[in-house]
């Protein structure tokens, strides 16, 4: 050990503060290394003649501040984390706590700094912050990420020059024709043709899904961002070599040129990114519509309120993550003891934007995009854990009904997705039926097959609507299903052909041993002619509207036994 060293060694504070911690050094007024402990030059890799006597700010990350040693009083403590260089180049991250030393005048003369090793701790927290902030699958920044840009760039929608909203075309085929591992390689080699259209000054996310945004902060024009549209969809429309196969797939983008808008006046600039996103993406689906592989502008007009139906679809992509839908209930009444007996689920949709959106306007747009499969799954979810929380109260129905869509009953999963709820609620599967309309049972062999397995459940199957659709009398006697529910129209008017057409439905339905139930019954006359028809059960606003799950408690609650 050289003398200096020896000289540090001996002094009482130096000491006390090689007893205290693992790692320290010194450093002299002019920011030299005088002295470090083994320890710290055990863990940065250094040897005494690397270091010694050479400016600290050597094997700094960033530059050490003398000032610190100069100017600082004597009871004051600086305490920073701060990063140094290893002698093999690695980098470590240390918590310093620096602390004066003056000599016997009071003049500053040099520092002993103690550090405690973080480098696990930042590379943990590293690794958190890029769970956070980066996408998965592609690596590229999330839309967290995008509010931290904003921030650092000092963002706002006046100084973008565009937005771009990129979305893949038919990319659910892809993924139900080579599965998803090869989807997500083809989203990954998406990711990596758009950063080629990256610079400094503009914003790459993926959105969600298939869905990317490019935020345009560079210097052109409008002509050359739509260039630059152009570009990205003839470059991502060139095949995707993967193993074997070639995978063709071409692009919508909705361009949003900043203007001055309603939107975003008196709104934070987080807020008016996102609804300059939101516009972007209604031109996108704009391209969509008009067929895919090409772009369309955000237009001034579209400020204004957009076609109806054009909305329904952009918020109906969002309705069920954002817990917008709900189901009520209308009872269905015995005729003969006017008891509660049984309730039909219904799909309601109250939409941020639109309101209370009617069910004739939203349900044929779920099953046009297939979206009705996942939605009318959790309708038969929530129904059934509604129906044991019923029975666990002690209020007891026959069954509850819910409608099934054709595309969620063709579905080849459907079945197992059934018998999983009912495991899941521990529902007893006799307390359910699945309502499906004649349109369903065109194809008599495959709906054969499916209301089988559906009856070895021990479940009921109605015929919904019956009388409109274009199913023949002789399919009924083939059917294995439990119920005709007589469509409206026919209640509404009960004329003479009206009558006579009801009157052979339920007799009909009767002789062939099905449980007949009427729907639409609003007035008194109407009941009494279906009681002297003998129908079994009816539902209607003369007994009750669709109502909350809590007023069909009451109801069940206030019948007398």
């Amino acid at each position: 050990m050289n003398e200096k060293r020896k000289h540090y060694l001996t002094d009482s504070r130096v000491q006390s503060a090689i007893n205290q911690t693992t790692m320290f050094s010194i450093i002299d007024v002019n920011g030299n290394l005088i002295y470090a402990n083994d320890s710290f030059c055990k863990r940065l890799n250094y040897t005494e003649e690397d270091i010694f006597g050479k400016p600290f700010n050597r094997i700094l990350k960033s530059p050490f501040p003398l000032h610190i040693v100069r100017e600082q009083n004597k009871k004051a403590v600086w305490k920073e984390e701060i990063q140094i260089q290893t002698k093999d180049d690695t980098t470590c991250w240390f918590e310093a706590s620096m602390v004066p030393y003056y000599d016997q005048d009071g003049n500053p003369d040099k520092t002993i700094t103690t550090y405690y090793d973080i480098t696990a701790r930042k590379h943990y927290e590293e690794y958190i912050e890029g769970i956070a902030f980066t996408d998965y699958l592609t690596k590229l920044p999330n839309q967290n990420q995008l509010y931290h840009w904003i921030d650092e760039q000092q963002i706002d929608i006046n100084n973008t020059k565009a937005i771009l909203y990129i979305s893949l075309d038919r990319f659910k085929q892809i993924n139900e024709a080579f599965g998803k591992r090869i989807a997500d390689k083809v989203i990954r080699m998406v990711a990596e043709r758009l950063q080629n259209f990256q610079t400094k000054d503009n914003f790459l996310f993926r959105k969600d899904g298939d869905e990317f945004v490019v935020i345009i902060k560079e210097q052109l024009n409008q002509e050359e961002c739509m260039a630059k549209a152009e570009s990205i969809v003839n470059k991502l429309r060139i095949p995707y070599k993967i193993q074997d196969s070639q995978i063709s797939i071409t692009v919508s983008i909705g361009i949003r040129f900043p203007y001055k808008s309603a939107y975003t006046n008196g709104h934070s600039k987080y807020d008016e990114i996102d609804t300059s996103i939101k516009q972007a993406r209604k031109a996108m689906d704009l391209a969509k519509k008009k067929g895919g592989n090409r772009y369309c502008i955000h237009a001034h007009h579209q400020e204004k309120p957009l076609e109806r139906g054009y909305i329904i679809d952009l918020e109906l992509k969002e309705a069920l993550a954002r817990e917008e839908f709900s189901i009520m209930y209308q009872p269905i009444i015995n005729l003969k003891s006017h008891k509660v007996v049984g309730a039909e689920a219904l799909l309601r949709w109250n939409n941020r934007e639109l309101g209370f959106v009617s069910p004739d306007e939203f349900i044929p747009k779920l099953e046009e995009s297939g979206m009705i499969i996942s939605v009318g799954k959790w309708i038969l979810e929530n129904v059934c854990r509604r129906m044991k929380s019923w029975q666990e109260k002690g209020l007891l129905m026959q069954r509850i009904s819910v409608n099934v869509s054709p595309i969620q009953f063709k579905d080849k999963y459907f079945v197992q997705d059934v018998k999983e709820i009912l495991n899941d609620t521990m529902l007893d599967a006799s307390y359910l039926e699945i309502e499906i309309t004649e349109s369903t049972i065109l194809n008599l062999e495959s709906s054969m097959l499916t209301i089988l397995e559906l009856k070895s459940l021990g479940m009921h199957v109605s015929i919904d609507d019956f009388g409109t659709g274009y199913s023949s009398l002789s399919y009924l006697k083939q059917l294995p299903i439990d119920t005709l529910k007589i469509d409206k129209s026919f209640i509404d008017d009960l004329d003479r052909d009206g009558e006579i057409i009801t009157n052979t439905i339920i007799n009909m339905g009767k002789n062939l041993h099905f449980r007949i139930i009427a729907e639409g019954i609003e007035s008194e006359k109407q009941l009494e002619y279906l009681k002297s028809q003998q129908c079994h059960e009816g539902q209607g606003y003369l007994f009750s509207k669709p109502v909350q799950p809590n007023e069909i408690m009451t109801m069940l609650l206030q019948q007398p036994s």
